[in-house]
């Protein structure tokens, strides 16, 4: 446990959310990390820490987004270039690699 400012309701929490992480093939830091930094937030929106970010406060709770900004994105802009480009390979579209953004979108068809 990091912090030694948590409950015990906030340590079972970190616990589960880091053996989650484990069980998906992340490592022992990244687990860590994602675990933390989720407690975290949900001790800031719960009005349980001293200081908070208001990205903290005022974005959705993380299990509300549940991972909705990784990989493909949703929110502005969509996936990256890189992100499309890599799902442009896995389907074998010929000439990808000089292709722009809204190409590969287009090429992939979104």
């Amino acid at each position: 446990m990091p912090q030694q400012a948590w409950s015990n309701k906030r340590e079972r929490q970190y616990q589960h959310i880091k053996e989650g992480q484990k069980k998906q093939g992340r490592g022992e830091d990244r687990a860590e990390e994602i675990a933390a930094r989720t407690v975290n937030k949900n001790r800031a929106q719960a009005g349980e820490s001293r200081t908070a970010s208001r990205t903290s406060l005022k974005d959705k709770s993380p299990q509300q987004r549940g991972g909705e900004r990784s990989g493909n994105r949703k929110g502005p802009g969509g996936p990256t270039r890189d992100q499309l480009y890599n799902e442009a390979r896995k389907k074998n579209i010929k000439g990808r690699s000089s292709m722009t953004k809204k190409e590969l979108q287009n090429a992939l068809g979104r």
